[in-house]
């Protein structure tokens, strides 16, 4: 038992130092990180021992106050990539190497992950477009971010985002990049709706249906835009692909939508703020993913490929 909480604190302290020295990483790619930093330093006698390690890993990153959704979707592409290889060798040490290189060569395709979607995304965005996000996403401000440098002009209402307000951080950083913005009530996206051409929102997981998990109020401004007849699109790194088919709100598991500590104190979850909520496929436009550009529809093919 001493061990195992030694372990957990191990990985844990790991994982915190990465987001420290890289703020913009995401919590998927610092959980990653943390699970090659454990092949590399653990010796191992067996795969069966590895995996079943890992997988208590995993259990342990999930258990931060970072989004479980895409820590646990990334987590999963990266041990399925590094054991779908020819394993058949009698050092397991070598094994070890190999499954090291492996999780290197992952973990350099989905670090190009946000620039391939800004690029993709970037014709979306025309010159005096108005847009609506939500919160604060690492690759909807890498997309904004692009839309900058190649001279567009355009303006985006932020949502203020409660309960954490994160939606001024994303303010504070279109600022610095010198893109004009507006922070707004979440209550108010309605209001301003009229006034944008698109909406553009992260996601913390994709379903399989192509419905997104999200920031709560993701929904609510989906509901409205597609009131008011405006594009909602959605960008997200494949790796936050998540085998899940939710039907509505209450299909979503709790691990998903409160945080750890508050499922350990066991205390009565309708009283308890939901921190995601799910926006079902009929209400997104568009996906823009390093995969491509997905309808909603697609989302469950490529979902098969990345799994198979």
């Amino acid at each position: 038992m001493a061990k195992d909480n030694m372990e957990k604190e191990k990985i844990l302290t790991y994982f915190s130092q990465v987001v420290k020295e890289d703020p913009d990483i995401s919590a998927a790619v610092a959980a990653i990180k943390t699970l090659l930093m454990f092949i590399e330093l653990n010796k191992l006698e067996t795969l069966s021992e590895m995996r079943h390690r890992l997988k208590d890993a995993i259990s342990t990153l999930t258990e931060t106050d970072s989004s479980y959704t895409s820590i646990a979707s990334g987590c999963d592409l990266f041990l399925r990539f590094i054991t779908l290889t020819n394993l058949q060798h009698s050092d397991f040490q070598e094994i070890q190497k190999i499954l090291v290189e492996r999780g290197k060569i992952f973990l350099e395709r989905i670090s190009n992950s946000r620039q391939k979607i800004a690029k993709i995304a970037n014709p979306f965005i025309t010159d005096g477009t108005t847009i609506l996000t939500h919160s604060k996403s690492r690759v909807v401000l890498q997309v904004l971010k692009e839309a900058s440098l190649t001279r567009k002009r355009f303006k985006v209402f932020v949502t203020e985002s409660l309960p954490d307000k994160s939606g001024i951080e994303t303010c504070n950083e279109l600022t610095a990049l010198g893109i004009p913005n507006t922070l707004i009530l979440d209550a108010s996206v309605g209001y301003v709706m009229e006034s944008v051409d698109l909406v553009l929102v992260g996601a913390e997981g994709v379903v399989e249906s192509g419905g997104i998990i999200n920031k709560i109020g993701t929904f609510s401004s989906a509901i409205s835009a597609k009131a008011m007849n405006k594009p909602f699109y959605v960008v997200a790194e494949s790796f936050k692909f998540v085998r899940l088919y939710p039907l509505n709100q209450k299909d979503l598991p709790s691990e998903y939508k409160y945080p750890s500590a508050v499922l350990k104190s066991g205390c009565d979850l309708e009283q308890v703020h939901p921190l995601v909520d799910y926006t079902p496929p009929s209400y997104i436009s568009l996906l823009f993913t390093d995969l491509g550009v997905l309808t909603p529809s697609a989302v469950s093919d490529e979902l098969i490929q990345l799994y198979q």
